[in-house]
């Protein structure tokens, strides 16, 4: 899949970052450093959406259309 999410990563005032994505609710990464907190913020975007697309996919009928849209 290929898409494009913000991300907005604040300093923890612990040390490192965290981050989260406004488009995908519940979407969060942390990290010592800002490459670390991107991955970390990607990895879950990408968990979050797999989950939520088998949860849907789920019950439906054999004969159901399937198709991408693609956006941009």
């Amino acid at each position: 899949m290929k898409a494009e999410f913000t991300a907005l990563i604040e300093p923890d005032p612990t040390g490192g970052y965290w981050a989260i994505c406004p488009e995908v609710p519940g979407a969060n990464g942390q990290g010592e450093t800002l490459e670390e907190t991107r991955q970390s913020l990607k990895e879950a975007i990408e968990l979050l959406m797999e989950d939520r697309t088998a949860d849907i996919l789920r019950g439906l009928p054999d004969d159901v259309i399937r198709e991408k849209v693609f956006i941009g």
